[in-house]
């Protein structure tokens, strides 16, 4: 099961600072040439990663308590032998004491261990290199050993020592350049962007806020360490996300220091350019992409060819994609996992009535579970005609008559099937309802109707299907399974669309990671819905092989491969590393094969160091391969660091950006952050505005259309306070969670005071509006926040997976919400308003303002909050105010009597 296969590694004194490790080979490790020791956890255990100068190892399959004390041991065995070298050349002390001596008098520079590590390194000797060592501890060092050392050696000993000095240096360096940083980059950097310029460790992670200034801190970083001859501009490498990020932030560099942009000699690139780059130095001609990579729908498209061909030449991959499809579109997750039982008809439905979940099915049939939907869906596969709690009546042993409603009825065989939520052991979640089964049971009997039943705890134990086929073929009940054009002619094409994505993600994990249909088989055990998971394992699996057949037929690579390669080069020493400063931006949305590629640079190159900017509460892109635990554990991923925030805000006024934060924060994972925005609070700048019902579903594209009137017409009634030159008009961003929701059809319309653009809240990030209006911000699959993304079929290859509920559709809201610097609207569904409409209210109060699309104030409910009260009269005719959420809501106010509020709590 493991693909690294079996090991062993030996620490032996007598091995002369060298560890044996066998895998592949036997191969010894020098204790100087290690430069990091990690543990991480991967999909099924822990592994344990030596880097080396030149070479890599990973030592996998360990549990938690294993890796860490492999770690132990490791960094203790190397310490031992360092400070052995150490003390066997204490005559090279004094030299290595007046180079020590040389970087720390007169506080000329921030000291990283890095820098002291380069001093020492110039002088010759393995005492030196020891000392020089990344993995000295100088908390394992002998008393007697560590009172031997000169005075200077108090840096390396005692970290209070040089935590002190740079304090103080930063302090000073701030007065000292402060004019440098009162005119950087067009505008006066803040105190926090300050400091993240001269803070130099060899680790940094600067966690930002949104609108914060990010890009302003990295160019004022560059331009800080040239102007202070820290580092030739060659050693400087910068690395965005994609390419017009890199763009932005070279001419921005290259204005700061006044040269043209082709004669900028940092280098200023994406981590694709960078791969592609380092491949063709090495192999001297550029990798060969495969031709669909560059294309934004091209991977969709390779996977649906895939599919397709799996699907005419495989008839068992057929089977069981179709089965994936039709009869598992949503994953069967108990009722007590979820914090409420609203939580959980939320989830099975999207759409409540009555308090109750509805549930459609392929069959047309209304149904009240996900078990029942999946009976019909399956039922429907193989052509099963049957009827849904068809009324039976049965006489009771006293004669009476009363009506059954049995889940189906089969006519073909003239039989009854009753599904109950039982369990293995015959008992319920729902009260009283063993009872009711038996009643059931016994009233069949009593009428000779032929009758069977599954339960619940069949679907636990993965047989309610196989106990279903074999019940209708012991009433010799015909099944005969539609083809596949007529099983994709009636599904939604959303089912197909997020199974493709899901997809989509997983290819690049089981790649990248190396994973087997074993680990994916032994992850899938511990989903809820473990028969579903185990068929989307086999599914994916099969992709996920003709994905990488399809590359080695054309002889091609695609993006992740072209890291992979680059990540090889750098640690084989193929490639060398001109770079001693690596600057990564938006450093929340990195992947492990782009964490490897920064590793690998890093470690090539002594001394050098990483500064990592990014906002963790920005990550929301999960399906491209992001893996936000290497930001939020950045010093387990990258060793020992100085953490900085930027706090201050210049784009959403006070109100907006300190709502936004503390909503985002209820996710306990992500780093707490206290956001202070340039721009005064704006009373009431957040506005939710319920949609009424209009044949099923609210339009949203008419209310867009209505409001954006509405704001226009307020705006220009009052151009005078904001018009700064003739004709100007403000910033309208209009945001979606999908793209079917676009009410322009691809073309906004214009207006005279206002500029409108629409797109998904995606690809809204890092843009910016006077006033942002966010569509459907409803419960439901495609709602906000939206169910099937949360899919967890995702936690088959992620290795670290979110604890937290749709922690990323919390920080995708997040991005949406902060994209306005005067105000926010959020439509929702008046009958299905999102639970994040709720939790603003919960937090900013009074502040949030509910209206009408013409602007007129709604009472909002003082229970639920999401409610609106609405007059209404009851049966003897006295007029009462109620929550228009009723039942789910049954606040009232006013003159209902006693007998109608029993009636309310009937219904």
């Amino acid at each position: 099961m493991f693909a690294s296969g079996k090991w062993k590694l030996t620490l032996d004194p007598r091995l002369s600072g060298r560890i044996r490790l066998r895998q592949e080979g036997d191969i010894e490790l020098a204790c100087l040439d290690i430069v990091s020791i990690s543990a991480s956890k991967a999909l099924l255990w822990h592994s344990v990663e030596i880097r080396s100068r030149g070479r890599t190892d990973a030592l996998s399959g360990l549990t938690g308590e294993a890796a860490a004390q492999l770690v132990t041991d490791l960094h203790a065995f190397i310490n031992t032998h360092l400070f052995g070298l150490i003390g066997a050349e204490t005559g090279r002390l004094h030299d290595v004491d007046a180079q020590l001596r040389k970087i720390t008098e007169g506080s000329r520079q921030y000291l990283a261990q890095a820098d002291l590590g380069r001093a020492i390194a110039s002088v010759p000797g393995d005492a030196a290199a020891a000392l020089a060592h990344p993995l000295l501890n100088s908390q394992l060092m002998p008393a007697k050993l560590k009172a031997s050392l000169p005075p200077s050696f108090t840096f390396l000993t005692d970290p209070g020592v040089r935590q002190a000095y740079n304090e103080a240096f930063v302090a000073a360096e701030l007065e000292t350049f402060g004019p440098f940083f009162d005119d950087l980059d067009g505008r006066s950097l803040s105190d926090q962007q300050r400091e993240a310029c001269i803070r130099l460790e060899d680790n940094n992670l600067l966690v930002a806020s949104a609108g914060s200034g990010k890009s302003a801190t990295m160019v004022g970083k560059v331009a800080y360490v040239l102007e202070k001859q820290l580092y030739r501009p060659e050693e400087i490498l910068l690395l965005a996300f994609n390419k017009s990020a890199a763009d932005e932030l070279k001419t921005r560099i290259a204005r700061q220091l006044q040269v043209e942009e082709s004669e900028l000699a940092c280098r200023v690139t994406t981590f694709h350019a960078l791969g592609r780059g380092i491949i063709e130095e090495v192999e001297g001609r550029p990798p060969q992409l495969a031709n669909w990579v560059e294309h934004p729908a091209g991977e969709t498209k390779v996977i649906e060819e895939i599919i397709q061909a799996l699907v005419e030449s495989d008839p068992e991959f057929a089977r069981m994609w179709s089965d994936l499809l039709v009869v598992h579109p949503k994953a069967d997750i108990p009722v007590e996992v979820f914090d409420t039982e609203t939580d959980y008809n939320r989830y099975v439905s999207d759409r409540l009535r009555k308090g109750s979940a509805t549930i459609g099915s392929l069959a047309g049939t209304i149904v009240k579970s996900l078990q029942e939907q999946k009976i019909v869906n399956w039922l429907w596969l193989h052509s099963v005609a049957f009827e849904y709690e068809r009324q039976i009546a049965v006489e009771d042993d006293d004669g009476t008559v009363r009506h059954l409603h049995p889940d189906f009825y089969y006519p073909q065989a003239d039989t009854v099937h009753e599904h109950f939520a039982l369990n293995a052991d015959g008992t319920s979640p729902f009260a009283d309802y063993a009872v009711h089964a038996e009643s059931k049971r016994q009233a069949y009997r009593r009428k000779g109707i032929d009758f069977f039943e599954t339960t619940s705890a069949q679907a636990s134990s993965e047989t309610l299907l196989s106990t279903l086929e074999a019940e209708l073929a012991q009433r010799a009940v015909p099944l005969e399974r539609r083809d596949y054009a007529e099983i994709t002619k009636a599904l939604e094409p959303v089912v197909i669309k997020h199974y493709h994505k899901l997809i989509s993600i997983c290819i690049k994990h089981i790649r990248a990671s190396h994973l087997t249909l074993d680990m994916l088989l032994e992850r899938a055990k511990t989903l809820h819905d473990k028969e579903r998971a185990k068929l989307y394992a086999r599914v994916v699996w099969s992709i996920a092989q003709g994905y990488s057949r399809r590359l080695e037929e054309t002889d091609r690579i695609d993006f992740d491969s072209m890291i992979a390669d680059a990540v090889r080069l750098v640690e084989t020493g193929r490639y060398q590393s001109p770079y001693s400063l690596i600057l990564v931006d938006e450093f929340q949305d990195i992947s492990e094969p782009r964490a490897n590629l920064i590793k690998a640079l890093k470690q090539q190159v002594a001394f050098s160091k990483v500064f990592a900017v990014g906002d963790d509460w920005q990550s929301i892109y999960r399906f491209a391969g992001s893996d936000i635990t290497i930001f939020t554990q950045f010093e387990a991923n990258f060793g020992a660091s100085w953490r900085g925030r930027l706090e201050q805000t210049y784009r959403c006024n006070q109100l907006i950006a300190e709502t936004a934060a503390k909503f985002v924060q209820r996710n306990p994972e992500q780093i707490a952050k206290a956001v202070r925005s340039t721009r005064p609070a704006i009373a009431r700048s957040i506005r939710v505005i319920p949609i009424d019902d209009e044949r099923g579903r609210p339009d949203f594209a008419k209310a867009c259309h209505r409001l954006l009137e509405r704001l226009d017409t307020a705006l220009g009634g009052m151009a005078a306070q904001w018009r700064k030159e003739p004709n100007a008009k403000l910033k309208v961003l209009v945001l979606w969670r999908y793209n079917l929701l676009d009410p322009f059809a691809g073309r906004p319309p214009a207006f005279a005071h206002i500029e409108v653009s629409g797109m998904s809240f995606h690809r809204a990030k890092g843009l910016e509006a006077d006033y942002t209006v966010l569509l459907d911000v409803s419960e439901g699959d495609y709602g906000v926040p939206s169910r099937i993304e949360d899919d967890e079929l995702l936690n088959l290859v992620i290795p670290r997976p979110e604890t937290y509920a749709y922690a990323e559709e919390r920080r995708l809201f997040y991005v949406a919400l902060t994209r306005s610097s005067r105000g926010a609207y959020l439509m929702t569904n008046s009958r299905q308003p999102s639970r994040y409409i709720r939790e603003l209210c919960e937090i900013a109060g009074d502040e949030i303002r509910f209206e009408t699309i013409e602007g007129a104030a709604l009472r909002q409910c003082p229970k639920c909050l999401v409610g609106q009260m609405v007059e209404k009269r009851n049966r003897n005719g006295a007029v009462f105010c109620g929550c228009n959420q009723f039942p789910e809501c049954r606040h009232s106010e006013g003159a209902e009597t006693p007998s109608t509020a029993r009636l309310r709590r009937r219904a």
